[in-house]
C-alpha cells in the first residue's frame, strides 16, 4: 500500500506560498537610507584653497590695497605709483575707517583686495560688501 505525504497528515494538501516576503528588504533599505543621510553631514568643508589665476587685465596704475591674511591679520595701503606703505590695523572696524579715509583722499582709486589663499572666504566677501556700501564702485580681487 502506498501512502502519500498528504494523507499522513490528515488528508490536507499543503499549499505553497508564491509571494515574496519584502519586509526584510524594506528593513535593509531603511538602514541604508539612514547611513547615506548621516555620512555626508559630517563632511563640511571649512576652508577652500582657491587656485591662482592668470592675469586677465592689467592692474590699475594706482589703487588702494587691502590685505587679508590668516588669523584675521589685516593691512591697508596705497599701491602703484603713489605708493603708501602697508600698515597693519587692529581689527575690522579700524580697517573700514582707514579705507573710508583713503577713499576720501583718493576717490578715483579702485580697491584691490588681496585675500591670502589660507584666509577665510567670508572675510574677503564681507570686505567687498563693506566697500560697496561705502560707495566704492570699483572693487576687485588681486591674484598672483
Amino acid at each position: 500500500m502506498a501512502f502519500s505525504s498528504s494523507s499522513l497528515r490528515g488528508g490536507r494538501k499543503r499549499k505553497f506560498k508564491s509571494e515574496i516576503n519584502v519586509v526584510p528588504y524594506i528593513d535593509v533599505m531603511l538602514v541604508l537610507l539612514i547611513i547615506f543621510m548621516a555620512v555626508p553631514a559630517n563632511e563640511v568643508p571649512s576652508v577652500v584653497n582657491l587656485p591662482s589665476a592668470e592675469k586677465s587685465a592689467l592692474p590699475p596704475d594706482t589703487y588702494i590695497q587691502v590685505s587679508v591674511q590668516p588669523e584675521n591679520r589685516l593691512s591697508i595701503g596705497v599701491g602703484g605709483k603713489d605708493r603708501v606703505p602697508m600698515e597693519d590695523v587692529a581689527d575690522r572696524t579700524a580697517l573700514l575707517e582707514r579705507l573710508r579715509a583713503l577713499h576720501e583722499e583718493h576717490p578715483d582709486y579702485p580697491v584691490l583686495i588681496a585675500g591670502d589663499r589660507d584666509s577665510k572666504y567670508n572675510d574677503v566677501i564681507q570686505l567687498i560688501s563693506d566697500a560697496r556700501k561705502m560707495g566704492i564702485s570699483r572693487v576687485g580681487l588681486a591674484t598672483k
